[in-house]
């Protein structure tokens, strides 16, 4: 039996050898995130010709098609088995544009390096109140001085408890937990990073801001712990990591309702039940904006001022 790549080459297929199998031992650079388990899709080939030649979807690829409608000619090739006959198919992420989207240069030769893989992290996010009044009460050059002050102190903590800045913006930032610690661990180190930098950042106002520059911040910060997507994607030169998925939405959502909620710490159910932390009283069932399922909270800090 033989598979024929369009474009690329013919081949053969020995009996209960998956398409993706054939194409790797072909020396088919063919692309499989998740090392041919059915659980990314980066595999999956557009049948030409043949389709009644192959197996049924199994569970694993009905699964992934639950999740993601692919059309009927769109198989898995770490799934599908030629059962009679030749098929023709074509590989959907196969030329140096697709890679060179996600790796670099030196890495374009490992064509089956991962792009995205499913983690359990947990979602840190942070928003300085009051901050646009001061952005527009101040000169350019004290705005920066003082948002270096402030940074300085949020990265000081994050870094120190194991977490890592996704992402900042003038006002706030994005942090994730979990990638150099066990689940358990980077609940406590988020919450405890939280409690951090509430008590810098209220040093720093008094005995600074309030006396130099006649200010003061507060922040908010929304905790949760999920599932999310991890990898690279390349824009220009440069790849940059991106984290992607509900959980991130959840915690985004947590810290927006925090001057609502009147407190500046707000934590997930879910982050709560992984810490070794014990709150004594029940958390609170609220709806947040873009999230259909009702989220149970906890209040862990203190009113705004």
């Amino acid at each position: 039996m033989q598979i024929t790549f369009i474009g690329e080459k013919t081949i053969n297929i020995s009996e209960g050898q998956s398409i993706l199998s054939a194409s790797l031992d072909a020396g088919i650079p063919h692309f499989h995130a998740c090392g041919g388990n059915g659980k990314c899709s980066t595999c999956r080939v557009l049948i030409l010709e043949g389709l009644e030649n192959l197996s049924a979807i199994n569970k694993k690829e009905a699964f992934l098609r639950s999740k993601i409608p692919f059309p009927q000619r769109v198989r898995l090739a770490c799934q599908s088995f030629i059962e009679k006959g030749d098929i023709t198919i074509e590989r959907i992420i196969k030329d140096e544009l697709d890679f060179s989207l996600f790796l670099n240069d030196d890495q374009l030769e490992k064509k089956n390096q991962q792009l995205g893989v499913e983690k359990e992290l947990v979602l840190f996010f942070l928003d300085i109140k009051n901050f646009t009044p001061f952005v527009d009460s101040y000169l350019p050059f004290d705005v920066i001085h003082v948002v270096r002050r402030l940074f300085f102190i949020f990265h000081n903590v994050i870094n120190k408890l194991k977490g890592r800045i996704v992402e900042t913006a003038g006002d706030g930032l994005y942090a994730v937990f979990g990638f150099d610690s066990t689940i358990k661990e980077a609940a406590d180190f988020a919450i405890e990073a939280s409690k951090q930098i509430v008590i810098e950042l209220d040093e720093l106002n008094e005995h600074y801001l309030q006396k130099y520059f006649f200010i003061s911040f507060e922040v908010g910060i929304g905790i949760h712990l999920g599932k999310v997507i991890v990898g690279k994607i390349r824009i220009a030169d440069k790849n940059t990591e991106s984290i992607m998925g509900l959980a991130v939405n959840v915690a985004s959502r947590l810290q927006a309702v925090t001057r609502e909620l009147d407190n500046n710490i707000l934590i997930s159910e879910e982050l709560a039940r992984h810490s070794s932390i014990r709150f004594p009283t029940p958390g609170r069932t609220i709806n947040l904006k873009g999230i259909n399922q009702e989220v149970t909270v906890h209040l862990m800090g203190k009113p705004f001022k």
